[in-house]
């Protein structure tokens, strides 16, 4: 591949280009970022990758502009989403953290509401460029999850007592974005009518914090330019995205700044609602396969994509950079294209010589297009007449995070110091910039509709895992080594691989290995590897700790309470003080049963309502999982970490989830590292006090010193 000339020895607040063997050419400013994601689109969908999917003309989708812009920089062809659903990936790519270590197991933030998947006080891509200086704008299908208010400004607690004239509690702009226009997630039931009922709908047209589309707490205009149309939506955000370029660039104060627009586009996901036109240029009707036939109305509405796509760049190449003078926008722009998920049709044109589609762990539901071009920090060259590069670099959505770190110089946050932020990212700057870059850290990505196939239940949060080239017990094993772990691994935290593939010798994972013993040794690694990532609250966290893990169980629990509020775990140096808090005012005392550990004198043997448990270290450790069990009480309450935003519990025989997001029961994971002497306080309390509240035990906790 071609070299690049690295630029990250340079400042965050301009940087500057070198002649290979000269005197400095010239000087410029960071760049400006467009992120444009769309939906449930597969590589077979673009002729970007026609050469590389084998699509015939007459199967080939005609997508110019996305051909433009690979001939200007670099095409991915071994590019991840995290997940193969919609709302996992962009939590990954917006965070840098696996989805799964939220309380997503699988499937998607399902429901009106859908409580936010971010915390607000973990770091974004958003946050990321806002403190470099940045102002940043939104446009398309959010689908991390928002939060309402009622009539009297308190959280709601669902759509239902949710009142639509009150601005957003929690959106967009409480993670990063100085500007949205959005929809709550996937068009079709983002809108008034996404349900007859009215629990599954959607508020319609949203901007920044406030529901355009509503006329009152619970009713919507179907007249005007805020009613909510499917067929309008590609126009709709297109021109917001548009309107928030042009006013940047108009406004001296922003202007002097660069950009960053995230532009999750709501096609290609069904139903198919390709708008007429954009910007005067025909959509519906318009596309056009590769031999020149008609293109269907699915095609059409990828095609959709192209034309918004094209908007920006032709913008972007007929705008005079405020910040640069003498060169246009398109110079110093990173421009990205790519997709959330596989495509949701299961064919061949669709996914490319790939198996399976959406919602699967198999390549065809996560492998996607990545394009990429930033002409002055030399990924490609900027010239759309001329061959782009293509890169072989194995890279994931979820490494977008470190990656814009390394662009602007930015430290990635500091786990081990008790820090929170893009724990599973890494950079692959040089590999955009031509340079051949080997993945040496595991590749995730989870659920899986086929999970079928291993049982009766067909549990679908499955994880798998890919490693290229392993070194076992001294020695490299060659190969794409891809494994399935089954749901155990994400919600008990112990490895049952269930396939094993090598994707260099069998990309469409027809020969599952899993059986055959000549690779026992490397299943047992791979196991290995898999439950001490699951565990560590992150790979960048894994990194750093080698020690084994040490679990304090339900019978160590019970041995050691006494009669007082609070007692210690002492195993292999680590020292654990628990204790017991409640509001009640004859203090607490201790419940052992055989559910586990709970508070006795109110109104169960377990944790209720105004009382919980304070767990400290007298070290600096990773808390790798707790297991809380609600049995006959119930799950609810949250979890917080010193001053840090509580988050939400879950238990691993219930959740806490009211908005029908299927099963995600578990151990509970991913707490990440606890400080010496800092509280992690576990409260059966309503979460923001509008739910309902938990009952629960603690059955065991697991932890790692830190080294």
């Amino acid at each position: 591949m071609l070299q690049r000339v690295s630029l990250l020895g340079c400042s965050a607040a301009y940087l500057v280009l070198f002649c290979i063997s000269g005197p400095v050419v010239a000087a410029r400013p960071t760049p400006n970022v467009i992120l444009f994601m769309a939906d449930d689109m597969g590589l077979g969908d673009t002729s970007a990758y026609q050469d590389f999917t084998g699509n015939s003309d007459a199967d080939q989708l005609t997508t110019p502009q996305m051909e433009r812009l690979a001939r200007m920089g670099v095409r991915f062809t071994d590019a991840h989403t995290p997940s193969s659903r919609c709302t996992p990936t962009r939590y990954a790519l917006l965070t840098g953290r696996d989805p799964w270590r939220t309380r997503l197991k699988h499937f998607v933030l399902y429901g009106s509401q859908g409580d936010p998947l971010i915390e607000a006080d973990r770091p974004t891509l958003g946050t990321l460029f806002q403190q470099n200086g940045y102002r940043t704008g939104m446009v398309g299908k959010w689908h991390v999850g928002l939060r309402y208010r009622q009539s009297d400004g308190r959280p709601a607690a669902a759509w239902l007592d949710a009142d639509m004239t009150q601005p957003l509690l929690d959106g967009p702009l409480d993670h990063g974005f100085d500007a949205a226009w959005f929809t709550s997630r996937s068009h079709g039931t983002s809108g008034p009518d996404g349900d007859p009922l009215g629990a599954k709908g959607g508020p319609g047209h949203i901007e920044n914090r406030l529901m355009v589309t509503a006329t009152g707490p619970r009713t919507f205009t179907t007249e005007g330019p805020d009613a909510y149309e499917l067929h309008k939506l590609g126009s709709r955000h297109s021109d917001h995205a548009i309107e928030f370029l042009n006013a940047h660039t108009a406004n001296g104060e922003s202007a002097a700044k660069p950009f960053f627009l995230y532009y999750p586009s709501n096609s290609n996901h069904g139903p198919y609602t390709p708008d007429e036109s954009i910007a005067g240029e025909r959509v519906a009707g318009a596309g056009r396969m590769k031999d020149g036939s008609s293109a269907s109305t699915r095609l059409d509405y990828v095609y959709e994509n192209d034309v918004a796509l094209g908007r920006l760049l032709d913008w972007l190449a007929n705008q005079d950079d405020p910040r640069w003078p003498g060169h246009a926008l398109s110079e110093n722009t990173v421009v990205i294209f790519t997709s959330d998920n596989g495509a949701e049709r299961s064919n061949a044109t669709c996914t490319g010589p790939f198996r399976s589609n959406k919602s699967s762990c198999y390549e065809g539901g996560h492998r996607v297009p990545f394009l990429v071009s930033w002409p002055a920090g030399g990924v490609g060259d900027g010239d759309d007449s001329t061959p782009g590069l293509n890169s072989l670099t194995l890279t994931s959505h979820s490494d977008l995070f470190a990656t814009f770190s390394d662009l602007l110089n930015e430290e990635l946050p500091n786990l081990t110091a008790g820090e929170k932020g893009a724990e599973d990212s890494y950079s692959v700057l040089p590999a955009w910039q031509g340079e051949s870059q080997i993945r040496t850290t595991p590749l995730f990505v989870n659920d899986h509709k086929e999970a079928r196939q291993y049982g009766k239940v067909g549990d679908p949060a499955v994880l798998a895992m890919r490693i290229d080239n392993p070194v076992v017990d001294g020695e490299e094993v060659p190969g794409q080594w891809k494994v399935f772990f089954g749901a155990n691994l994400l919600r008990r935290g112990q490895a049952n691989p269930r396939e094993l593939y090598n994707l260099a010798d069998d990309p469409q994972e027809q020969n599952n290995l899993v059986k055959d013993r000549m690779w026992k040794k490397l299943l047992a690694y791979l196991a290995e590897v898999g439950t001490e990532r699951r565990s560590s609250g992150g790979q960048r966290i894994s990194d750093a700790c080698n020690h084994p893990s040490i679990t304090f169980t339900q019978t160590d629990l019970a041995n050691a309470i006494s009669d007082k509020p609070a007692f210690q775990l002492k195993q292999h140096g680590v020292s654990l003080t628990i204790t017991a808090v409640s509001d009640r005012r004859n203090g607490s005392t201790w419940a052992a049963t055989s559910a586990g550990l709970g508070i006795s004198g109110g109104e169960s043997p377990r944790v209720d309502s105004g009382e919980a448990i304070i767990v400290t270290s007298d070290q600096d450790i990773v808390v790798e999982s707790i297991h809380l069990f609600a049995g006959e009480g119930a799950c609810g309450g949250f979890y917080q970490i010193g001053k840090a935003v509580p988050l939400s519990i879950y238990c691993s025989d219930a959740d806490a989830e009211n908005e029908g997001t299927k099963d995600q029961t578990g151990i509970m994971h991913d707490f990440g590292v606890l400080k010496a002497g800092t509280p992690l306080k576990l409260a059966a309390a309503p979460f923001l006090g509008v739910e309902s509240p938990g009952s629960w035990t603690i059955r065991s906790i697991r932890v790692r010193p830190l080294n």
